[in-house]
């Protein structure tokens, strides 16, 4: 009798198991031949078409919209805003799993949103979550080393040599030395990227402890919270409500198709086959810029100028123009507002706002960056050098961090290179799957284009 409930008991389990939803990289499995013979049909039957064109202001622009990369996590609509894997911000909001009594979405959805182009149910969300928290941990080394950082090297400096020495675990490095076969790449990929973004949020909360407070992480990862509450607890907050941000902030962050800095850097490096540890370094230091990922700290310093320059004091919209228009005619820039591609508001800026309006409508600073909103798009459109007068990303992150005491805002960006590495980490295994080979477009001199100009006269 006791064989057979034992018999029983197993045969459960075996039920139970394979019956049960598949992981991520099992659906990963599940779904790459049909995607591999989609791209492998396409560049077979229409291979030749032409589907762009580059002029010489591109070719001295920083070759801006022009048409040549292929990124399936995500896509750019100058009007609409992003798309991840065809779904809106808004539509992410209301479709992705959220942790128990809230309302934002996982991060842990959208990397599974990213790699698959699915949206996953709760009990996958949390597989993932588990998984995540299993592969987290940094080695001795590593901590030692980030302890002894100055505090005053920059935060992403930081990030990038944290990132460079965990690179000695490399899977992805250490199969390719073994002979891995071609079409295994993307295994050891998905294994390397999946260990990084499972160990970012101890490296980053290390580096902020170390940083700004007394350089210890006290929490340890627990499975049974998701990753952004991780996170959170390793900084030092406790608050259901900064949880809630934060899964929004990590969730909105993660991916802005292909050609912006971070992600192509990503991709550029990646496509020489170096790993993902040495890909996402190379892009966390195209993030590190002013001109990208930077740019939100310098929001929150020009905002927080602007604040004691009122005196802290609520102002007219056209006392507050004034001010603004001093700025520009001083030959200043209003940071957080115009985009390269979106000629909108960003999309990621309004759900940002719709955050703020819901929990902290009568914080000061968020007061003030609603007015900036009301004020600035018409000073820019009447100064006529943007094609794009509305609020970026940056424009807003600052002012919700700060209300949760988040304040070093020289770490801002470190919290956007946790998000994005879902993103481009994503973008990273696909280029392993389709076998995307090493870039190298052609590039031109100034002499070369002079003449070709006059000779199609």
């Amino acid at each position: 009798m006791f064989t057979s409930l034992r018999r029983l008991n197993n045969l459960n389990q075996f039920v139970r198991y394979y019956s049960s939803e598949p992981t991520l990289k099992q659906r990963l499995i599940q779904i790459i031949p049909a995607k591999v013979e989609q791209v492998k049909q396409l560049k077979t039957e229409h291979g030749d078409k032409i589907i762009g064109t580059c002029t010489v202001a591109q070719a001295y622009g920083g070759m801006r919209s022009v048409k040549s990369l292929v990124t399936e996590t995500s896509s750019l609509d100058p009007e609409e805003g992003i798309r991840f894997r065809g779904f809106t911000i808004p539509e992410c909001q209301a479709k992705l799993p959220k942790a128990p009594g809230g309302e934002e979405p996982l991060p842990e959805g959208i990397l599974w949103l990213l790699m698959t182009g699915e949206i996953p149910s709760e009990s996958q969300v949390k597989q993932l979550s588990k998984d995540l928290a299993a592969r987290s941990g940094l080695p001795q080394f590593v901590t030692e080393m980030i302890q002894k950082f100055p505090k005053t090297m920059h935060p992403m400096s930081q990030l990038s040599a944290a990132v460079l020495a965990l690179q000695s675990g490399s899977k992805f490095t250490q199969a390719y030395q073994k002979g891995i076969k071609k079409d295994q790449y993307w295994d050891a990929t998905f294994e390397d990227s999946l260990d990084l973004i499972a160990k970012l949020p101890e490296v980053a909360a290390l580096i902020y402890r170390n940083t700004f407070k007394d350089g210890k992480v006290s929490h340890k990862v627990d499975e049974n919270l998701d990753w952004s509450a991780n996170f959170n607890r390793m900084l030092g907050f406790n608050s259901k409500e900064f949880d809630e941000l934060m899964r929004l902030y990590l969730t909105i962050h993660t991916d802005h198709e292909g050609g912006n800095v971070s992600a192509h850097t990503t991709h550029l490096v990646g496509s020489a086959l170096s790993d993902p540890y040495l890909s996402f370094t190379a892009g966390m230091c195209g993030l590190a810029g002013p001109l990208h990922g930077l740019a939100n700290q310098e929001v929150l310093t020009w905002t927080l100028d602007l604040q004691k320059k009122l005196n802290n004091q609520q102002v007219s919209n056209e006392k507050l123009a004034e001010v603004v228009w001093e700025g520009l005619n001083a030959g200043r820039v209003v940071p957080g507002f115009g985009h390269a591609v979106l000629r909108k508001t960003d999309p990621r800026y309004t759900c940002q706002r719709e955050f703020a309006l819901k929990h902290l409508p009568n914080d000061p600073l968020f007061k003030l960056v609603s007015q900036i909103y009301e004020v600035v798009p018409d000073v820019l459109t009447k100064q006529g050098k943007t094609k794009n007068p509305y609020p970026n990303v940056d424009a807003h992150s600052g002012c919700l961090l700060q209300y949760y005491q988040l304040k070093e805002h020289e770490y801002y960006t470190v919290l956007f290179g946790v998000s994005r590495a879902i993103g481009v980490l994503s973008s990273l295994v696909w280029d392993r799957i389709l076998s995307h080979p090493i870039e190298r477009p052609k590039s031109v001199t100034s002499e070369w284009i002079a003449k070709f100009c006059q000779e199609s006269k």
